[in-house]
């Protein structure tokens, strides 16, 4: 746990392994190609086995496409 930074569950390797592509980077609209390079995948199924899409950012990608149309 770290009370410093107000977090109040065991932080792991593998949590932040799964938070760096998630809330990060694809949240913030950085490619999955790029996202996965940044890893050291060699290929994109990897990256998405860590990269859980998030509700916020199906909504943000569906609001983009409806403003398109």
């Amino acid at each position: 746990m770290s009370i410093l930074a107000g977090i109040e569950k065991s932080l792991t390797y593998h949590i932040a392994r799964n938070t760096f592509p998630t809330t990060v980077n694809l949240s913030n609209g950085v490619p999955i190609e790029t996202v996965s390079k940044l890893l050291g995948h060699r290929t994109i199924r990897t990256t998405q086995h860590y990269a859980k899409l998030l509700d916020k950012k199906i909504c943000t990608d569906m609001q983009i496409l409806q403003d398109k149309y």
